[in-house]
């Protein structure tokens, strides 16, 4: 949970960062919705290649997450299904 979290986090400030510089150094102020555009993509392409490593981290933590419980539904269905 804390990678997601740091993941999530990392991709928000980036965005944050990005719409900033953006709304600072481009005449977009007039159109927000293409600052919000051109800031969502500017920036998950930053995120794409700066929070690789991040995003590995994360996506390990969400399987073995998933193994974890798999693992208890089995046993919970192995106890449930064994005669008495």
């Amino acid at each position: 949970m804390r990678s997601v979290l740091a993941y999530s986090s990392a991709r928000i400030l980036i965005f944050a960062a990005t719409c900033g510089v953006l709304w600072v150094t481009t005449p977009m102020k007039e159109s927000p919705v293409l600052l919000l555009a051109v800031s969502i993509l500017i920036s998950g392409i930053v995120s794409y290649v700066l929070l690789s490593r991040q995003r590995d981290v994360m996506s390990s933590a969400i399987i073995s997450g998933l193994q974890g419980r798999r693992r208890k539904f089995d046993v919970a269905r192995t106890k449930e299904d064994a005669p008495e």
